[in-house]
Order: C-alpha cells, then sequence, then structure tokens
C-alpha cells in the first residue's frame, strides 16, 4: 500500500477512536447538531476504517507465514509459500476496495431529487416518449423503495406529457439517478405511422438534488406568486378553487408551478422546493464551468441539450453514448430494469475519479 494512502487510513482510524470518545460524554446530545455531525461523519468514516482493519489484520498473518517460510521443516515452508499467496491475492483486493473508498464523496449523494421530464423534438411522439420515460422512472424507483411525489404536469393529448416534474425520496437517490440529465432519443415506428418508417424523436431529463433553504437563498421580494385552477384529473376540487401555485423568480425569469395537492399552501411549499432545486442547480452548473472542461465529470454536463441515451425499439437496444454502454434489453429497461445501466454509469465515474486521484 502506498504511504499516501496509509496515512489518510490512520487518520480515518485516529478521527474514529476521537469521534467515539465524543460520542460516549454524559453531554453528547446536548448540542444535537453537533451529535447529528459527529454521526454522519463516523457513519462516512466506518467503511474504511473496517477494511482499513482488515488489511491490518493480513499483514500480521503475512508476516506470520513469512516466518513460517524460513523454517526448516519443507511441509511447513510449503505451507507458508501457499499462504502467501493466498493473502497477496486478498491484499490486491482490499487495497482496490479501499482505494474506491477513499474517492471523494459526492455530498449531495444522499439527497432527495425533483426531476422534469418534458417532450421535446418530435412533436406528438416526443410527449407520448417523456410519459414512456415517467413509466420507466416509477417503475424504479419502486424496485428501490422510494416514493414518488408529483409536483406538475401537463398531459399531452395525443399521450405522454409536455411536461412532469415530480420529487423522488429516498435513500441515496442523487447518487443512483444523478446521470440521467440530458437528451433522450427513441428510434421507433409511432402508432400513429402508416407507413411503417421509423421515427426518432426526444424527451429531455433533468435531476435536480433537493436544496434546502440553507443550500440556496431566495429573497422573497424577488418572488412574483400567483395563484390559478388546477386542471386535469383531480376530484370535485378541479378548477373550483384557486389551488395551484405559479412562482416566478423575477431576476433569473425561473418560473415553477405545483397543482397537484388540495392545499395553496402545500402547493406553495412543494413549488418553493422546486424553486429552490432550479436556482440551485444553475449554481451547481457554473461552479462546475469555473473549474474547467479538464476537470469536468467526464461522464457529461448534465445539459439537457446533450444526447446521452437512445432507445432503439426495432433492435431492443439501448446505448448509453457518454460510455458507449449498450444493452440489447430495451423491453426490460422501459419495465424500470435500470440496474445495469447505472452501474455502469457509476462504475465508469469511479474509474475516471481514481485516474484524477493518481494524476492530481
Amino acid at each position: 500500500m502506498e504511504s499516501g494512502m496509509y496515512n489518510r487510513l490512520i487518520s480515518a482510524k485516529k478521527r474514529i477512536e476521537e469521534i467515539d470518545e465524543l460520542l460516549a460524554r454524559d453531554d453528547a446530545t446536548k448540542d444535537l447538531s453537533t451529535f447529528r455531525s459527529l454521526t454522519k461523519e463516523r457513519a462516512n468514516l466506518d467503511p474504511q476504517v473496517e477494511k482499513f482493519n482488515e488489511y491490518l489484520s493480513l499483514q500480521e498473518n503475512k508476516a506470520v507465514a513469512e516466518e513460517m517460510l524460513k523454517d526448516s521443516d519443507p511441509e511447513l515452508a510449503e505451507y507458508a509459500k501457499e499462504e502467501i499467496k493466498r493473502i497477496a491475492q486478498e491484499e490486491e483486493k482490499l487495497i482496490a476496495e479501499l482505494t474506491e473508498l477513499l474517492l471523494p464523496k459526492d455530498p449531495m449523494d444522499d439527497k432527495n431529487i425533483i426531476v422534469e421530464i418534458r417532450g421535446a423534438a418530435g412533436g406528438d411522439e416526443g410527449n407520448i416518449f417523456a410519459g414512456d420515460l415517467f413509466r420507466m422512472y416509477t417503475k424504479y424507483c419502486e424496485s428501490q423503495n422510494w416514493r414518488i411525489q408529483i409536483i406538475d404536469e401537463s398531459p399531452s393529448e395525443a399521450g405522454g406529457f409536455a411536461l412532469i416534474s415530480f420529487m423522488v425520496k429516498g435513500k441515496n437517490v442523487y447518487s443512483k439517478l444523478k446521470f440521467e440529465s440530458g437528451a433522450h432519443r427513441v428510434q421507433r415506428v409511432p402508432k400513429t405511422e402508416a407507413s411503417g418508417r421509423i421515427h426518432t424523436s426526444t424527451a429531455t431529463v433533468l435531476v435536480m438534488p433537493e436544496a434546502d433553504e440553507i443550500d440556496i437563498e431566495i429573497n422573497p421580494s424577488d418572488l412574483q406568486i400567483d395563484t390559478y385552477h388546477s386542471q386535469g384529473a383531480g376530484g370535485q376540487n378541479v378548477n373550483k378553487t384557486e389551488s395551484a401555485v405559479r412562482i416566478t423568480h423575477i431576476p433569473s425569469g425561473t418560473v415553477v408551478a405545483c397543482q397537484t395537492e388540495k392545499s395553496q399552501v402545500q402547493n406553495k411549499e412543494i413549488a418553493m422546493q422546486m424553486l429552490r432545486a432550479k436556482m440551485y442547480q444553475v449554481a451547481l452548473e457554473k461552479q462546475q464551468n469555473e473549474i474547467g472542461s479538464e476537470r469536468r465529470l467526464k461522464i457529461g454536463t448534465g445539459e439537457r441539450s446533450e444526447k446521452v441515451r437512445t432507445y432503439n425499439y426495432p433492435q431492443n437496444r439501448v446505448t448509453d453514448h457518454r460510455i458507449g454502454f449498450t444493452i440489447q434489453k430495451l423491453d426490460r429497461v422501459m419495465e424500470g430494469e435500470l440496474d445495469e445501466i447505472i452501474e455502469a454509469l457509476i462504475h465508469y465515474d469511479q474509474t475516471q475519479k481514481m485516474l484524477g486521484e493518481n494524476n492530481g
């Protein structure tokens, strides 16, 4: 193991011991904010230290085996030789796992997200595909035991949505869906196409981490808040009370709306969550641009104009263009079986980070 990695792990081991001493004090819960911060820090360090302890134990076994290798008993020496070989393989595996654990963790990985899907190129077919993507993500979220809450929707007469926005709440939501932003392209024969020609249409996906008030500050005087009658299916509440809320952030021209709750207060609260997420996303993109192209996430910028994935129905094929990943399981993917694609994206991202660490 390289000395730099070893020293970082020794520091992590010492820090956990310090945190345990602090948490064991009688007044540990007096300041709940500090208590939560220490608990979270310990949870982040624990996997590294646990693996490092395995590594240290392995080094002790290695030292014993090397001593046995010097023994005059040929059988014992042969056993020691095999043991050293086994330890070397285990050591290599542990170092690889520790390298991954030491990669900088995205502080937003455990955040909930707000997703916005829009029908783009292709008219009605683009809107229909936006609806297909929404169904795909809904099924995936169900498989992860995540909860979906629709914020706003503009159904298309032909089917699907011109726009649908929704919140996803659960464990490690952003870490798994953060690479979904961009233009998703579909190639298939539309139901309305009499000649059977394959059309290419697109829908855009925008994934934004949920932002707290402490993450992004919005001046109330910069907001224009309008109320209106909600549209679409919604029971007796529809078109009878002005429960729907539209908020315009005047300086940036950003507009958000929520009409899914019966209460105007609830709709306003959800719309504010979405506005904070959008403003946060703008700040993140600005920060990323300032970092410079050579250090940006090589997996893609996440901009809507960037074609990230193609769904080819005639060939039952899904291709993620950013990493050159293709699977012939489009029918399963559209049923929410996204694990293979998501894992490939995460693995690629981790590999790039490792290369950056090694070259840095």
